[in-house]
């Protein structure tokens, strides 16, 4: 099923619309701990991320990938994928994790409804913890904007219109908004609980998609601004026909005047000037669920009409078993304290 996997150089990986397999993520990872590797795959990009782990092991991390449409046997596919791997790394993994990029179709409640619940047999197994959003929605970007706005929930719609009408100011740029955004970033993460880079992670993310070295997407960054204050913020990667909402940060005051709703439909219309056919709200609680912590994230990126996707999340290819069980009991340890304590 593996037909062609062949090593190519990081600045030849095209990865049409999935800038998580692109040349552009593996050298933004390279500088916080990843060593990239880059495949073509049955002709397709493969990009591979190897990290060094407590106690010596190392996991090869495939984001989003493999890219590939796979008929047949897909447990097959990607233990063959995972054994290739294996030989064709320079360096010896403890396990394979992938991150599967293949959308459940509708009516399937869960990955065993893919053809997966053979688990020991093929050699794969279900992740503790995914590391992308298995759960998105996804906003069609080919209609003319007041068909879009039709589509959203009324409430969206108010809110987008009430931001205008209140004077919320929206800028688009790029790193020279880092520094004030970044600050706003800090307040949310205080405020929300959550786990944020250091402000030079952002940098690069600028710096590599200007630099040329590899094939880049465009980021570009949107700040809402009230009386002079910056209130909100979003980053926003662009490329071939996908815009995905990445970061966002807001202040806590200034709230009623829906500066967040304003930011994305500014970054929709953006993107769908520029060539873009559908905006990804890159992540959603995967229920609709009032007792879910992240509830409110729900109810505002469903709110922008979009399709519900739903993927599989993170599967393991244990290579060295006892290695990757230490492993795996640590990671439901870390799990258990993230959710417990943090978002």
């Amino acid at each position: 099923m593996i037909k062609h996997l062949t090593p190519v150089d990081l600045q030849e990986l095209r990865s049409g619309d999935n800038f998580l397999q692109s040349g552009f993520w593996g050298l933004l990872k390279s500088f916080f701990g990843w060593k990239p590797y880059s495949f073509c795959l049955n002709r397709r990009p493969l990009l591979v991320l190897v990290r060094r782990l407590p106690g010596g092991m190392k996991i090869a991390y495939v984001p989003h990938g493999p890219d590939v449409n796979v008929h047949g046997d897909r447990p097959r596919f990607l233990k063959e994928l995972g054994e290739e791997l294996s030989a064709r790394l320079p360096e010896k993994v403890s396990f394979v994790r992938f991150d599967l990029p293949w959308e459940l179709k509708s009516g399937e409640s869960s990955f065993a409804d893919l053809d997966f619940a053979l688990s020991l047999e093929k050699n794969l197994v279900k992740a503790v913890s995914d590391i992308q959003p298995p759960d998105t929605v996804i906003v069609s970007l080919k209609e003319t904007e007041d068909e879009i706005l039709a589509r959203m929930k009324s409430k969206t719609r108010y809110n987008i219109r009430l931001a205008a009408k209140k004077g919320v100011l929206i800028n688009r740029g790029g790193k020279e908004l880092l520094s004030g955004w970044y600050e706003l970033y800090k307040e949310t993460a205080e405020r929300d609980k959550i786990t944020i880079h250091s402000k030079d992670y952002y940098t690069k993310v600028f710096n590599i998609a200007e630099s040329g070295r590899v094939s880049s997407p465009e980021v570009t960054m949107f700040t809402a601004s009230f009386g002079g204050d910056l209130i909100a913020g979003i980053i926003v990667v662009l490329l071939g026909n996908r815009a995905t909402y990445l970061y966002g940060a807001s202040s806590g005051k200034r709230r009623n005047l829906m500066p967040n709703y304003a930011l994305q439909w500014e970054a929709m219309k953006y993107a769908k000037e520029i060539g873009c056919e559908e905006f990804d709200l890159f992540g959603i609680p995967p229920e609709n669920d009032p007792d879910h912590p992240m509830y409110g994230l729900y109810r505002f990126k469903t709110g922008f009409g979009g399709r519900i996707v739903k993927r599989p999340g993170c599967w393991d290819m244990p290579l060295n078993k006892p290695l990757y069980a230490l492993y795996r009991s640590a990671e439901k340890t870390r799990n258990w304290y993230y959710k417990r304590f943090r978002k």
